[in-house]
């Protein structure tokens, strides 16, 4: 019961900042901005997201589960709060190029704890590359729609 009610923790963290999220949506703001080709049809990110931060809190659960409180854990937790600040930036405050400096220390957070975790959980490090394969992809997005705007 004790692994259930602890997964429970990381899942609702995870639920709670996409929530915030949603107070900050892309609107006609982001629809009226110059976007590259390559850019994803609207539909594509709320699926890729909900895959995210369900591999995100397993991940942050596996660390827990093998170590608790840790380095890990804390690299984990900034991440998370850097991934519901860009949205903010973003959509909240319509200032894609400070949304870029925190994507940017986002990616860095992702990629530490793929490093930190590898030797703690290894299976958290896996679950984390998806995630970091998509920030790498909506940093490229993020700079691409800044410098055109």
């Amino acid at each position: 019961m004790t692994k259930f009610l602890s997964f429970l923790v990381f899942a609702a963290l995870v639920v709670a900042t996409a929530w915030s999220g949603t107070h900050f949506l892309p609107g006609e703001w982001y629809a009226s901005l110059n976007k590259p080709d390559w850019t994803p049809p609207n539909w594509v990110f709320p699926i890729a997201w909900t895959i995210l931060y369900a591999l995100i809190a397993v991940a942050g659960w596996l660390v827990w589960q093998a170590v608790g409180w840790s380095p890990v854990i804390l690299i984990w937790g900034v991440g998370l709060f850097f991934n519901g600040f860009w949205s903010y930036l973003m959509f909240g405050r319509h200032d894609p190029q400070m949304a870029m400096a925190c994507m940017a220390q986002l990616w860095v957070t992702i990629l530490a704890f793929i490093v930190a975790a590898w030797g703690v959980e290894r299976r958290a490090s896996y679950l984390y590359l998806p995630y970091l394969a998509w920030v790498t992809f909506a940093a490229a997005l993020n700079f691409v729609i800044w410098r055109l705007n």
